[in-house]
């Protein structure tokens, strides 16, 4: 194992372990290079590693902390890598789509109270037959955000919430493209919400697996 990889894991350790909490500074480097009983070269070449997915914050002239460790912050390496797919690679994006959103769909029904009903019900309401096709995309992202959010998940959230954003273009191009896509989003969201005001967890996986079907299949068709 090269030595910056056995610092990585050392660090990675202190955080597991809670010798290092989200916040806290770390050591000064002599310190800290002393305690794991490695160079500082190989430190300083560990710490630039853990910065840049966003587990440390190298701030000049203060110190090395912690970061906050949030999932959506972890996870924002993926977020760049996601935003530069090419095109060829969008049936991937929903093919994952496809397997988390009706994950989330059935881990939000049990959790879903009235109140949500009613707000899922409100951003429906927002869209009728003279919404454009960028405000019902925002519309449907908002959507899919919220029951991300209530499927409990903050991890499963944050990379729904990176695949929405990165397959917006395709949605758009569908809208624009396929006759009856508006009416019929809208009644597959209709369902999804109706099974989570049942707290029917089979149901409103069904539903959020048919939603995504239809655009999967649209995509196809189109590059096909």
């Amino acid at each position: 194992m090269a030595v910056t990889d056995e610092a990585i894991l050392r660090i990675k350790a202190m955080i597991r372990s809670g010798e290092l909490q989200p916040g806290d500074r770390l050591p000064p480097e002599k310190e800290l290079s002393d305690v794991l009983g490695l160079s500082r070269s190989s430190l300083r070449e560990a710490v630039k590693a853990l910065e840049i997915i966003r587990v440390l914050d190298v701030r000049r002239g203060d110190g090395t902390y912690v970061t906050s460790l949030t999932p959506d912050l972890l996870l924002a390496a993926m977020s760049f890598a996601v935003d530069i797919h090419q095109d060829s690679l969008m049936l991937e994006l929903f093919e994952v789509r496809h397997i988390l959103e009706p994950a989330a769909a059935a881990l939000a029904a049990p959790r879903t109270k009235p109140s949500d009903v009613e707000h899922l019900l409100g951003l429906l309401a927002q869209v009728h037959g003279t919404t454009s096709v960028d405000d019902l995309v925002a519309h449907d992202r908002v959507f899919h955000r919220y029951i991300g959010e209530l499927s409990g998940n903050a991890y499963l959230t944050s990379l729904l919430e990176t695949l929405s954003s990165s397959t917006l273009r395709a949605r758009v191009w569908r809208g624009l493209s396929e006759e009856g896509s508006v009416e019929r989003s809208l009644t597959e969201h209709h369902a999804i919400v109706d099974a989570l005001r049942r707290g029917d967890a089979a149901l409103a996986a069904a539903h959020a697996t048919v939603h995504i079907d239809g655009v999967v299949g649209w995509l196809r068709r189109a590059m096909g």
